[in-house]
Parts: structure tokens; sequence; C-alpha cells
């Protein structure tokens, strides 16, 4: 996983290099745990630019990251998802909380209504 930090808009990317299974969901964890509480960001932006797999645990380790970032007063936001793993966002409800950027601060994109 590449991290990225803007200490001037206090954003944090974290850029996913693996597919998310049960094993590696674990290691993206603990390692997004870190930077989380290591920045305190202000906004937390997912990039699944290299991610094409995505199972359960995978929504369970995004959730988890949701509630600790909310908790720091932040928002969080996904970019560069494919379509088959956003299709599994879309059946899991997370984009009703999470949305799909364009780009980094740019607009809201598939968002589920």
């Amino acid at each position: 996983m590449k991290v990225t930090y803007n200490e001037k808009d206090k954003l944090l990317t974290l850029q996913i290099t693996e597919e998310i299974d049960h094993h590696y969901a674990e290691k993206i964890r603990t390692r997004a745990d870190f930077e989380i509480q290591k920045y305190i960001p202000k906004k937390l932006v997912w990039d699944f630019a290299n991610v094409s797999f995505m199972d359960s645990a995978g929504i369970g380790m995004i959730l988890g990251r949701y509630k600790m970032i909310t908790m720091f007063g932040g928002t969080m936001n996904m970019i560069n998802v494919a379509p088959n793993v956003k299709k599994v966002f879309e059946m899991a409800g997370i984009l009703k909380i999470i949305p799909i950027i364009e780009e980094i601060g740019g607009t809201e994109i598939g968002k589920c209504v």
C-alpha cells in the first residue's frame, strides 16, 4: 500500500496495490489504522486503481476505517474504483455513506440514491 499525506489540506491518500481478500485486508487494516492515527486527517481517500477483486473482508475493513475517520471528525471517499468492485460496494450499500469521487477534491460519482 502506498501512503501520501498532504499536510496543507490534511488529506491522507491510501493507494491499495493488491487484491483485497481476507489475508490482505488485515495487513491493510493495520497499516491504515497506523496512518490515520499518525496524521489524524480531515479527509481520507482510498485509491482502488490496482484493485480488481474484493471480498467481504474488504468491506469490513473499509467500514471499520470509516468509523475511525469519522470519530476523528474526518470524511472518507474512494477513487478509481473498477466496475466489478463498485458493484460489490453498491450491493453492500457502502456507496450510501462513502462516495466515489472522480478525482481528489472532485465531485461525487456513482453514489447510490
